[in-house]
This record gives C-alpha cells, sequence and structure tokens, in this order.
C-alpha cells in the first residue's frame, strides 16, 4: 500500500521528459513471442503492468532483463503456452498474449483479464475476431482454451474499433495461412507502433492508424526470412503521460514543457486546454504550456476513440473543470463505470451532477485537501492534480494503482516544483 501526500499552491515550472508508452509496450512484449530471435527494447517505461507482463513472458519461458535503457529479450526459449492465472487475473493486457501464443504454438490457454474496474469491457470482440480466423474456443472452469493450428486469413469487420481486439487479432494473423483484413480497426497511435515493430520482425502489416488494416500472414515463417540480429525497437512516448503533465500544469498554475512528446497525439487535449485558457504550442517532440489566472468552463467534453478525445484523460480534465470558471459538461462514451474519482472530489469541495455517463460541473474558487481514496489508475492520478491545487494537504491513497501507468509519478511532479512525497506502508 502506498499513499501520495501533497501541498497545493505551488504552480508548476521546468522541463521534463516524456516516457515511453505503457499501451504501445504491453502489445509489443507480447509480440515479441513472434521473434526469431532477440529484442531490445528501448523507452519500454519501468511500470506494474510491464513488470507483470515480463513476469508472464518468463513464465512461458522467455529470458527478459533490463540492461541500462534496454529491455533484453529473449523469445526463443518460450516453451509454454498455458499463461499463469495469478498474473493474468492482475493484468487486462494479459489477453495480448492469446494472438502470439496461437501464432507462435497454435495453442493458448488464459484466464480472464483483470485490471482497473472502470466498466464493462467484454473480451468478445477478441474472441471473435479470433475464431473468425479459424481458432476453436472454449471455455472451461474460468479458463479460455484456444486452438489455432490452422488458421485461415479472411476478412474481420469490428462491431467497435477496439484497440485491443485490433492487435490482438493483427498479431494472430501475421502466422494465418493467407490475407486477413480488419475493417473499422481502432486507429491509436499505439496500434501504428505495434505494425512498425511487427514489420521489424519481417511480418507485412500495413494500414495501421487508418480504419482498415491489411496483414499478409505468413504461416510458418523460417529464420532467413526475418532480420539477423537483434531487432532493436523504440517505444512512442505516452500520450496519456503528456496530457497528464499538461493538465497537472493547467489546475496547478505555472508553465512547462514537455521532451519527447508527439504534438499530433495530443491534439484533442490540447486544444480542450486551449479553450480553458491555456496558451500552447508545439515545435516538433516539444510542448509548451503556460497556464492562465483560474481556467475557463469548458463547455463539452466527450471521450471517443482515437482521434476523439482520450477517456483515459477524462479524469484528470474533471479535476481541471472543478476549478474553472463556470460550468463545464463531461459526457463519457468509453466506460461506463469511469466516474469513480467524482465522489472523492466532492470531499475535496468539488461541486457536480451526474446523470449516466453525463456529468455537469460547477467550477469553485478553491478545492480542500483532505484524505482522499484512488479506485483506479487515472483517477488516482486525477486525485493528486487535484491535491496540487488544493489548500493544504490531501493525501490519495492506494497510489499503487498509479504506478500502473506512471512511472515515478510523485518524482515527476517534484521535478516539476510541486510539494509532493510518497508514503509506503506495509
Amino acid at each position: 500500500m502506498a499513499s501520495l501526500i501533497v501541498t497545493g499552491g505551488r504552480p508548476l515550472s521546468g522541463t521534463i521528459r516524456v516516457s515511453g508508452a505503457k499501451n504501445a509496450a504491453l502489445p509489443i512484449l507480447a509480440a515479441s513471442l513472434l521473434a526469431e530471435g532477440a529484442v531490445a527494447l528501448y523507452d519500454c517505461p519501468r511500470l506494474r503492468d510491464v513488470e507483470n507482463m515480463l513476469a508472464i513472458l518468463r513464465a512461458l519461458g522467455v529470458c527478459c532483463s533490463w540492461e541500462g535503457e534496454a529491455l533484453l529479450l529473449d523469445p526463443s526459449t518460450a516453451n509454454a503456452y498455458v499463461m499463469p492465472q495469478g498474473l493474468s487475473k492482475e493484468l487486462r493486457s494479459s489477453i495480448f498474449m492469446l494472438g502470439p501464443l496461437l501464432a507462435r504454438f497454435g495453442h493458448a490457454v488464459c484466464t480472464f483479464p483483470g485490471g482497473c474496474e472502470i466498466g464493462h469491457r467484454p473480451i468478445d470482440l477478441h474472441l471473435r475476431g479470433l475464431a473468425m480466423l479459424g481458432v476453436e474456443i472454449r471455455e472451461e472452469h474460468g479458463l479460455i482454451l484456444c486452438e489455432g493450428r490452422s488458421m485461415t486469413g479472411t476478412d474481420i469487420h469490428l462491431d467497435y474499433p477496439s484497440v485491443g481486439a485490433t492487435e490482438n487479432i493483427m498479431m494472430a494473423a501475421v502466422r494465418a495461412e493467407g490475407e486477413t483484413v480488419i475493417q473499422n480497426a481502432a486507429r491509436e497511435p499505439e496500434i501504428e507502433d505495434l505494425q512498425a515493430f511487427l514489420r521489424k520482425l519481417g511480418y507485412a502489416v500495413t494500414g495501421a492508424g487508418s480504419s482498415t488494416i491489411r496483414i499478409c500472414g505468413s504461416h510458418a515463417l523460417g529464420a532467413g526470412e526475418q532480420p539477423v540480429g537483434c531487432i532493436s525497437h523504440r517505444v512512442i512516448p505516452d500520450r496519456i503521460v503528456a496530457g497528464t503533465l499538461l493538465c497537472a500544469a493547467a489546475v496547478a498554475g505555472g508553465e512547462i514543457t514537455l521532451k519527447n512528446a508527439v504534438p499530433a497525439h495530443v491534439a484533442s487535449v490540447m486544444a480542450k486546454l486551449r479553450e480553458a485558457g491555456c496558451t500552447l504550442s508545439a515545435e516538433g517532440d516539444t510542448i509548451h504550456i503556460a497556464s492562465c489566472a483560474r481556467p475557463r468552463e469548458i463547455k463539452l467534453i466527450e471521450t471517443l476513440p482515437y482521434p476523439g478525445f482520450p477517456t483515459d484523460m477524462q479524469a484528470q480534465f474533471f479535476t481541471l473543470c472543478t476549478i474553472a470558471n463556470g460550468t463545464s459538461m463531461i459526457v463519457e462514451n468509453v466506460f461506463e463505470n469511469r466516474f469513480k474519482h467524482g465522489a472523492e472530489l466532492l470531499r475535496m469541495g468539488a461541486s457536480f451532477t451526474q446523470k449516466d455517463r453525463t456529468i455537469v460541473i460547477r467550477g469553485v474558487e478553491r478545492l480542500m485537501g483532505t484524505r482522499v481514496v484512488a479506485r483506479d489508475l487515472r483517477g488516482g492520478a486525477a486525485l493528486t492534480l487535484a491535491g496540487l491545487a488544493a489548500e493544504g494537504e490531501t493525501i490519495v491513497e492506494n497510489a499503487e494503482l498509479i504506478d500502473r501507468g506512471y512511472e515515478c509519478f510523485d518524482g515527476m511532479l517534484a521535478s516539476l516544483g510541486a510539494e509532493i512525497r510518497r508514503k509506503d506502508t506495509e
């Protein structure tokens, strides 16, 4: 158990480098099973979710080690296709392993995945897509058993542009016989990064970033068809970390500069920050933000699949709107249970009303520090940002949930001038 203790009232200033993206690293780690030889990943964040994924890979026989800034993987020793139940239940992204395991071994066994309880996140799109490739799937005693020794490429239309389902189908289809076309595919930058990695492994994947992705399968790639030697890949910057830091500056006040950012990936976030009165500029991999005296109201935020406003930034903007000058509205279209941070913000003096997936927030001049509890990853980050603006001290409990998506969140904010410290307890 851990807590973050924040003393509010200090504006942020300085420059900080954005870390690699968790949501890009996790599917790439799963896809490493498709490599014939060694893989070196750079800018892979050292997060709890990443460590859980590495533990799953080790249980499957993959050699994993950190050497300086590089994460080295040797999948040539992989010898199992049954994922450990305990680890799978802790990590939502463990479902990514189905596609690579089927492509590698023709079999895969996993349990239903865990993660933050932010709403109903069915995996039926994953399973339906794999079934269309010819995978036989059955459930027994809480386990998902898949057999796919004869996968065949096909046309797959997703009912919803699910990121995870798109990635899982991509990874399975690289070893299916013939061509697979995914229609209504998710368009997130993390999918483009997965495509870049798969192409380095020698697989023919095109279209990531658009709604149509094509995979030319190769039923049994030989070692000679993959690049010789260690394959290197650098994970893209984390757009949610970047957005959270930009939002922190808007909440706390001050000016900060982000390095190693991709402005195009956070365009929707930057647009809403401008609406709130902040001044932003971007050049190359650098983003600069200067806050205003008090944020202005944001008329409407609707979470949508990329390139719309990201659901993973909803909670942080909820905090921003609680101190805005006016009335703001947020509509959560992606997850139905992602307002758990609202009850904790009420304890800090926030004022809002909720009906179903819509929140109407009336901004107050200041929040009051108190003890609050993080219920999920992004909600925990939002409560920490609230502490930056609150009067007095805020204690955010369950801070270990924040560790799932931010590498030393307290250290990042402290480097920008926040008064924040971490307390770990048994």
